[in-house]
């Protein structure tokens, strides 16, 4: 094929989409679900529904090829799980007597039963549950949900492409089940798991599938030459199979670097590559290698993972390069759109002309399909697209939100000492035992307490105006009475105020910062039914006045015991905001940081002794390649030690991470220098507190001990047990007792008893101790 007739083929498509419908319909409908008053073909008509309106409203626009398999209930890793049969053993009762709950069961958990292990996907904050193998899993091809669906697409008359996750990222991101060696590499499982994919190829072929897209990311981080060798094979006995479908093998996130020669050379029909950011590398290599001849490429040339306008001139430059490179060239967002919001088009209250900067998920599947128009018929036929595409982009760059001369001077006069506290770790820690009067092991949580429905009901009809700030204060004031009250009761050691106040903790803090922009609708999946409104940070940062400080002191006035003041940290208010792209984000870092500063040392001056700074992104924004990762540790820790460089030794700076395998930012952790840390532990089994110990960790830490995204209530000596191991790594003068995370998604009665239980678990092993 030519260039020019690679060019007049040129078709628009995406990877996946937004599940959640624009008013989040599907998480309303599960959740109806497990409270019983929705039943079951309720919730499979809304979904069905949700799927027809994606695909024809994608279609509509121009999409010539829609994703299916790409829905999910909960995760699209489980969903895998579930269709390669890989069911874990505690679970198979429950799947086998009702699908539907077995599968929410081993999302969530029972009160009987453990859920599977939750972890980020990638360096995004999206979560994925993380396949349970061992040497004994067999696999078992079940179909029938990417036939259903793909069916379902078909049956509308549109052309569709089903999606699966490829079989060695899957083996990649599985773990070793419960009671396997912890050396066990689930890879070595891939000869038996290509027959059960070449069984679901097959179906799908017969369903009327003419190609399937096959998803890689794992092979965008450094790989060993046996992963790179296990792909070679996998895609060498998938390609040589009769029986299949056409074969798009995709990529995302980040370039392929030595995977890219292996799957160009691969007997597949096409490869989907990711050319936006870091990726963008991907354009060289591709050249380097030969390109595609004869192959099928989508380029990913618009941002899947951010909401700014894609720059239309630049993208047609990329797509014109990439059009000698290979036998087809159709036109792609660089990855899934699950990761942005829905519809910029519903926000009401962001100005116009900024709102012409943003694009969620249906305005980057237009710029998708103006892109495959300009390059299949010429540039001449979105004339008009790339005129205003082109006033947006200097619209923006030209615009005074972007640029405030104060708070870049103020950045740029930072010095190392501000980064650093005044004194070393020992003598910070004898100041701060000898002020606080802690017990050993002493207990605590992590900030947030259960956000009720009245709660949410308050902060609407403020909203609305159908209450006042008065009348609203005095509802905050009362949740915050009662969650002091039950940790008194309950014999908690440091307590928090239960952040009533904030829809989130993210963006709480984005609203009252300039340069934020908050959306009302931008809701985007962060796992299972919990949806964020990741606010957009749009422009130099600072703080107008004090954020934290009326509540926390109103809280800390209530009872005698210490209480945490409660901020979210500069790497998280980036990684869980859409972030500029016009800058570097270490001085976006620095601009947070600073303003964060202010917050913690008003804090200080109003009593607060134990303040927490939570950085559980830090690990989730840590680049996909080795080689990147020292530039970004390097500004993400003096972010956070800028934070909290300015307080005096005997305040105990506490920090939090959870959902992240840590074992790779150990290091980082320990040059954060805070003095507490607290971490998710309790679905892993300690295993943080075991690599902890290894790196030789010198401050106080506190694995968790109650999994807080399960509904079940761990028992008092489940929580010991898991205190005991934590033990086996951590000196008691070092170890702190608390849940994984924020109690914001769990309801009040879960909470009073699996709170009670950790401090009767913390109890028990006190006494332990001492007799021993």
């Amino acid at each position: 094929m030519t260039t020019r007739s690679a060019a007049a083929a040129a078709r628009a498509t995406v990877y996946g989409y937004p599940r959640q419908g624009p008013n989040r319909e599907l998480k309303k409908a599960i959740e109806g679900y497990w409270k019983g008053r929705v039943t079951a073909d309720a919730l499979h008509a809304t979904a069905a529904e949700l799927r027809r309106n994606h695909w024809q409203q994608l279609a509509g626009v121009g999409v010539h090829e829609v994703p299916t398999g790409d829905f999910s209930y909960y995760d699209h890793v489980l969903d895998t799980t579930v269709s390669l049969g890989a069911i874990p053993e505690r679970h198979r009762v429950a799947v086998e007597t009702d699908a539907l709950d077995g599968y929410f069961a081993m999302a969530r958990g029972a009160q009987d039963v453990a859920p599977l292990e939750m972890t980020k996907w990638f360096d995004t904050n999206y979560h994925y549950l993380v396949p349970e193998l061992g040497p004994d899993t067999v696999f078992t091809a079940d179909s029938g949900k990417q036939v259903g669906e793909l069916k379902e697409a078909l049956a509308l008359g549109l052309s569709a492409r089903p999606v699966l996750v490829g079989p060695v990222t899957y083996l990649l991101l599985a773990k070793p089940a419960p009671g396997v060696a912890a050396d066990f590499e689930p890879l070595t499982l891939l000869d038996r798991l290509l027959p059960v994919y070449a069984r679901i190829l097959a179906d799908l072929r017969a369903a009327g599938a003419e190609w399937v897209q096959l998803d890689e990311p794992a092979l965008v981080q450094d790989r060993t030459p046996a992963e790179l060798n296990a792909a070679a094979r996998a895609y060498r006995d998938l390609g040589a199979l009769t029986d299949r479908p056409k074969l798009l093998v995709a990529s995302y996130f980040d370039r392929l670097d030595d995977a890219l020669p292996v799957l160009a050379k691969a007997p597949v029909e096409g490869l989907a590559l990711d050319f936006t950011g870091s990726a963008a590398g991907n354009l060289q290599a591709l050249a380097s290698v030969g390109g595609l001849p004869g192959k099928r490429l989508v380029a990913g040339v618009v941002n899947g993972r951010n909401i700014w306008v894609n720059d239309l001139a630049k993208s047609l430059c990329t797509l014109a390069t990439l059009l000698g490179l290979a036998g087809r060239v159709d036109v792609a967002a660089s990855c899934s759109l699950l990761h942005v919001p829905l519809d910029a088009s519903a926000e009401r209250d962001i100005e116009p002309q900024i709102l012409r900067w943003l694009s969620f998920a249906r305005q980057k599947t237009t710029e998708v399909v103006t892109l495959a128009k300009g390059l299949a018929q010429g540039t001449d036929t979105i004339a008009a697209e790339l005129a205003a595409n082109r006033a947006d982009l200097a619209s923006r760059a030209g615009s005074p939100i972007t640029h405030d001369p104060a708070v870049r001077a103020r950045a740029a006069a930072v010095t190392e000492a501000d980064a650093r506290r005044s004194q070393p770790y020992t003598e910070r820690a004898a100041a701060q035992r000898a002020h606080l009067g802690l017990p050993l092991l002493p207990t605590t949580t992590i900030g947030s307490f259960p956000q009720t429905g009245e709660l949410r009901a308050a902060r609407a009809d403020l909203r609305a105006g159908r209450i006042g700030t008065a009348a609203y204060e005095e509802r905050i004031k009362a949740e915050i009475q009662e969650v002091i009250s039950f940790q008194e009761k309950t014999g908690i050691d440091v307590l928090v105020h239960g952040e009533p106040e904030r829809n989130d903790m993210v963006q709480y803090f984005a609203e009252q910062l300039t340069g934020y922009l908050a959306t009302q609708h931008g809701w985007v999946q962060s796992y299972g039914t919990r949806y964020v409104r990741p606010p957009i940070l749009a422009g130099d940062i600072a703080r107008p006045e004090p954020m934290t400080v009326p509540w926390t002191t109103y809280a800390e006035a209530l009872t005698s015991r210490p209480v945490k003041g409660m901020l979210t940290g500069p790497v998280t208010m980036l990684a869980w905001s859409f972030v500029r792209d016009d800058q570097p984000l270490a001085d976006t870092a620095r601009q947070v940081a600073l303003a964060l500063r202010d917050e913690v040392n008003d804090l200080e001056t109003a009593g607060m002794s134990v303040i927490q700074v939570d950085e559980p992104a830090l690990r989730e924004t840590l680049p996909l390649r080795a080689a990147d990762h020292p530039a970004y540790l390097a500004w993400a820790t003096e972010a956070f030690r800028l934070t909290t460089g300015g307080v005096r030794p005997d305040t105990q700076i506490h920090t939090h991470m959870c959902y992240a395998e840590f074992g790779d930012i150990v290091q980082a952790i320990d040059d954060l220098d805070a003095d507490v840390i607290s971490l998710e532990a309790a679905r892993s089994h300690m295993q943080v507190a075991h690599e902890l110990a290894a790196h030789g960790y010198p401050r106080e830490a506190g694995p968790g001990v109650y999994d807080i995204h399960s509904p079940r209530v761990p028992s008092a000596e489940e929580a010991a047990a898991l205190l005991r191991t934590a033990l086996q790594a951590i000196p008691a003068e070092r170890l702190w007792v608390n849940p994984d995370c924020g109690l914001k998604t769990r309801g009040w009665a879960e909470t009073r008893a699996s709170l009670e239980n950790l401090v009767a678990a913390a109890r028990t092993v006190r006494g332990e101790l001492s007799g021993s």
